[in-house]
């Protein structure tokens, strides 16, 4: 699993994370209104738990891998 978290390019993440990740922009990001529906209650049309988990998506595959990479560095093998 980690191999395939090191051969994913950081900067195609930050591109996911900031297009994807925050589409549409206006007049919130769907991240965001998804976020506050699950943290209100009102997180239960199947069509809202996609949208929370494409928008979600990269952003934890970007927290995932640069975890990763923090724990490499750590312990000196960051060679990337």
């Amino acid at each position: 699993m980690q191999n395939l978290f090191n051969r994913i390019p950081l900067s195609l993440l930050l591109v996911l994370c900031f297009t994807l990740g925050l589409a549409p922009f206006v007049p919130e990001p769907h991240l965001l209104e998804k976020l506050r529906m699950l943290v209100s209650g009102e997180l239960k049309r199947p069509i809202d738990i996609f949208d929370l988990l494409l928008h979600g998506t990269p952003w934890l595959v970007l927290i995932l891998k640069l975890s990763l990479l923090s724990r490499r560095a750590g312990k000196g093998e960051f060679n990337e």
